[in-house]
């Protein structure tokens, strides 16, 4: 453990060796797995993983609470989740500063992804008096049907290193006032948030006397602890976010048992910029977008299509803008931009330039990895300014990492045609003050997306808008909205209070006897 992060451990519970396992009581024999700070390549402190046997006793323990808490009245749940709120808020300094520590964001952003744990605390507490179904007209005399919601049982949650504690809460804040239990695998590259996080939960529920393996946590590998979840019957709905391609095999492995899978996938967002848009504002969200989180959220914005009339000056306008980005330790105030999250990560980058440069494209500013003094571990780089065209292969791949791909169109249609065009469907925006461009942008000929914005840039959702997108990024919507139903499973009830015995469609059926 670094000298320097030892009072904020103590404060958040952390110790040097830390147990990774969580069912109401903290276990953990499995292998040691240190979490290291993108920051300097150093390690923080170590977890305790979970062995096969303690998976299970996990998974017992999280049916054996909810077994128990669907039956408290949703409201009573939501007092529950709104103390949690308050408890992040007390802890929003120190957990944000963890989140910067452990993945590498810059304060504002670590401090920012806690605010978005609070504010989905809030947002279930008014949801769990809202948990409404649906009356409905029957075919039949002196009948009435209705719709239902009932809490579904264990959902396990599966998060990414880019958002470590916000994901989490999206997920449980919801599935908790529906009345379930919640199981999670967090990121191997991200543990101490989830232990911190888990341990807040913990005393929530403890000074509430609710059982507190309705907040269950397992660290583990893929073989111990993620093959077994997505495959685990026990466990009625997975929801996953991180990449296409791991989001792909849980969700054949969720079907193949019949499950259900909520999935929040890859994202290659862009940003079309017309001639009628304030460029300054366009300029300030596409650097936000491209270089927030060095690129590693999957709302990065990662391809601009701008008129060919605007190209230039926004282009200039660009490199301005990524020359005054300071780039070094996110700890520091004036950091912009920090690590990215290990050097393979850098290593990846490389690769996409190359390929970008193999197909045509050209390097107009940064991509190179930093070394020397103020870059210490292998993981900084200078974020990437490249022109490239819709048609190149690298263009429709998403690299985690702070690449921006400019693009020239000719008219509206094409660069909507173009925009929809990469497997991925997750975020996207348009800069314009044509009040049609902004309407056939929003329309169903217009973006594909999940999430679709005017004057507005990729990144920067609200959790009061449901989270998500189509095609390869999976189709889950999570957060805001009705996202709640996610958790929950649907009864249709018929209710008959006459004498008689009525059937639907008119059907008649004598008396067998």
């Amino acid at each position: 453990m670094l000298k320097s992060t030892n009072k904020l451990f103590k404060r958040l519970g952390l110790k040097e060796t830390n147990p990774g396992v969580f069912c109401g009581e903290w276990l953990g024999s499995g292998r040691l797995l240190k979490s290291v700070s993108p920051i300097n390549g150093k390690a923080l402190a170590s977890v305790r993983q979970a062995t096969a046997a303690e998976y299970e006793k996990v998974v017992q323990g999280a049916a054996a609470a909810f077994q128990k808490w669907r039956a408290i009245p949703a409201p009573k749940r939501g007092e529950i989740i709104r103390q949690l709120g308050n408890a992040l808020r007390s802890a929003k300094q120190d957990l944000g500063e963890l989140v910067t520590l452990e993945a590498g964001k810059i304060q504002a952003e670590g401090e920012g992804e806690v605010q978005e744990m609070i504010d989905i605390c809030d947002y279930a507490v008014g949801l769990s008096r809202q948990l409404y179904g649906l009356t409905i007209a029957s075919e039949r005399p002196q009948h009435r049907m209705l719709e239902q919601w009932h809490p579904l049982g264990v959902v396990g949650v599966i998060t990414s290193f880019n958002f470590p504690v916000a994901v989490w809460a999206w997920n449980s804040a919801l599935a908790a006032v529906c009345g379930n239990a919640v199981l999670w695998k967090p990121s191997g590259q991200t543990p101490l948030t989830a232990i911190a996080t888990t341990k807040i939960a913990e005393r929530v529920c403890r000074a509430n006397k609710v059982d507190p393996a309705i907040f269950s946590l397992v660290i583990g590998d893929v073989e111990t602890v993620g093959g077994r979840l997505v495959n685990d019957k026990r466990i009625p709905l997975v929801s996953a976010t991180g990449s296409s391609r791991m989001g792909r095999q849980v969700g054949e492995a969720v079907s193949q048992r019949l499950g259900r899978s909520l999935l929040e996938l890859g994202g290659n967002n862009a940003i079309i910029v017309a001639p009628s848009a304030e460029l300054e504002l366009a300029v300030r969200a596409i650097v936000f977008g491209a270089v927030g989180t060095a690129g590693q959220r999957c709302t990065s914005t990662r391809r601009v299509f701008a008129h060919e009339s605007i190209l230039q000056e926004l282009m200039q306008r660009l490199l301005a803008a990524y020359e005054q980005v300071r780039i070094g330790n996110p700890m520091e105030p004036d950091t912009l931009m920090g690590p990215l999250i290990s050097p393979k990560a850098v290593a990846a980058m490389q690769t996409a330039l190359k390929q970008l440069r193999r197909e045509g494209g050209c390097i107009l500013y940064g991509g190179e990895p930093l070394r020397g003094p103020g870059y210490p571990g292998g993981r900084y780089v200078r974020p990437c300014i490249a022109t490239a065209r819709a048609d190149f292969k690298i263009v429709h791949e998403e690299t985690f990492a702070p690449i921006l791909y400019l693009i020239a169109y000719q008219d509206l249609e094409t660069a909507i045609a173009e925009h929809n065009a990469v497997p991925q469907g997750l975020s996207s925006a348009i800069f314009t003050n044509e009040l049609r461009e902004a309407e056939q942008f929003l329309s169903a000929v217009g973006s594909d997306c999940g999430i679709a914005n005017v004057n507005i840039g990729t990144s920067g959702a609200e959790i009061g808008g449901a989270f998500g997108g189509e095609k390869e990024t999976g189709g889950g919507r999570e957060s805001g909205s009705d996202s709640w139903k996610s958790y929950m499973r649907r009864q249709t009830v018929t209710i008959n209070y006459s004498t008689e015995l009525p059937l639907a469609q008119g059907i008649r059926f004598g008396k067998p006897y």
